[in-house]
């Protein structure tokens, strides 16, 4: 299956990796890409000697491009983009910000930028920049969210600009991707259904918490303070909307509530205090797999639905 993603790439399948803050190490990044899908790196708000670490482990794993997610609103965003660019790393995807400031230096790199949208507005804003490409991901995702769902916000995108765009949000299966492609976008990206992924070391708390989900299983918070983030429903998001509908409950307090939650989920499997951030499409999401066979399951996926729909002509 090849589309203007995989040749940008230089991928076999159109298949991205999420990103996800504490999660997304070398050892998934180097299993998704040596499956043909592009692993990410998560450079979260780590120092440019840690993320450099991972950069080598991840090449000690696999000679295929692999990618580091950078979040600019990381307060070590100018050291890790000054040495991803010295690395000269094939693919880094962003979010939580405008990647403009930087772009020039990863293009001269030889990188490839694909920016994480939620508007039409902002893929236009990354296209002007330079982006090789955007990542249109719609409400239904784990983390942090936009407004808009997959479905409105993919096609959207895909009028608005000329690049490619990769949709996200809602995608963990074959019928996604083809779905995807229909939009008009070129692949798609993945977070909740690599969090059950063999090579992935969350917690076996946060695994089973994914594998048990149900359709209605996550909520989403943290609108008041203009940053809303989907997790399945735990004691911990239970306490955490209760203090968010308290007026007397401060903006900082909030904010005190919510440091270092997500990082006690993914290293303790800590229900009581720990945020475990996934999309609504865990309920899908039924069984551990290595991620190669995630991705040869999504890849065949598409590929059968798409031969039936051309049936339908």
């Amino acid at each position: 299956m090849q589309t203007k993603l995989t040749q940008l790439l230089r991928i076999e399948h159109p298949v991205l990796q999420g990103g996800m803050a504490w999660i997304a190490d070398a050892a998934l990044a180097a299993a998704v890409s040596e499956a043909g899908g592009l692993g990410i790196i998560s450079a979260m708000n780590a120092g440019a000697d840690w993320v450099r670490g991972e950069i080598v482990k991840c090449r000690a794993l696999t000679d295929k491009p692999f990618g580091v997610n950078v979040m600019l609103m990381s307060p070590h965003v100018e050291e890790v983009a000054a040495m991803l660019a010295e690395e000269k790393v094939p693919v880094v995807t962003t979010g939580a910000g405008s990647p403009g400031r930087y772009i020039k230096i990863w293009k001269e790199a030889g990188i490839k930028v694909l920016p994480v949208v939620a508007s039409t507005a902002f893929a236009k804003l990354a296209e002007r920049a330079g982006a090789d490409a955007v990542i249109a991901e719609g409400c239904e995702s784990g983390g942090h969210i936009g407004e808009l769902t997959t479905m409105a916000l993919v096609p959207q995108v895909v009028d608005a600009v000329n690049i490619p765009v990769v949709a996200a949000g809602g995608i963990a299966d074959g019928r996604g991707l083809a779905a995807a492609l229909a939009l008009g976008a070129c692949g798609v990206q993945m977070g909740t259904r690599f969090l059950v992924a063999k090579e992935c070391r969350v917690s076996s708390e946060y695994k089973k918490k994914v594998l048990e989900a149900k359709d209605i299983s996550t909520i989403v918070t943290g609108r008041r303070l203009g940053h809303p983030v989907r997790a399945i429903k735990t004691a911990y998001t239970a306490r955490y909307a209760k203090a968010e509908a308290d007026e007397n409950f401060s903006a900082e307090a909030l904010e005190e509530l919510g440091v270092g939650s997500l990082r006690r989920a993914v290293e303790a499997g800590d229900a009581e205090e720990g945020c475990f951030l996934a999309g609504q499409i865990a309920g899908m999401v039924s069984r551990e797999e290595t991620a190669a066979e995630i991705v040869q399951d999504v890849v065949r996926g598409a590929e059968e639905v798409l031969e039936k729909l051309g049936k339908l002509r």
